[in-house]
């Protein structure tokens, strides 16, 4: 579904290689995405894995948006 210059870009934004990204979509694919409980795990891991801090407040509103289907369809718009 996705090329090595998706991963590149990502990897160039994230520092974040490949692999570890393919790992992440694994879980994601086996999580319940409307598990609150889960998402906030999601989020503090891709923190942890990118290195920038995310604010309970800005972690509630990612929930929130992930929860009300409110996250854009085309992830390339988001690069």
């Amino acid at each position: 579904m996705f090329g090595d210059s998706f991963f590149k870009k990502v990897e160039s934004k994230t520092k974040v290689d490949k692999e570890t990204i393919l790992s992440l979509a694994k879980k994601l694919q086996n999580s319940n995405m409307k598990d609150e409980n889960v998402l906030n795990e999601l989020v503090d891991d891709i923190s942890n894995l990118t290195g920038k801090e995310v604010s309970e407040e800005r972690k509630k509103k990612i929930v929130e948006a992930i929860v009300n289907d409110k996250v854009p369809k085309d992830i390339n718009n988001m690069l």
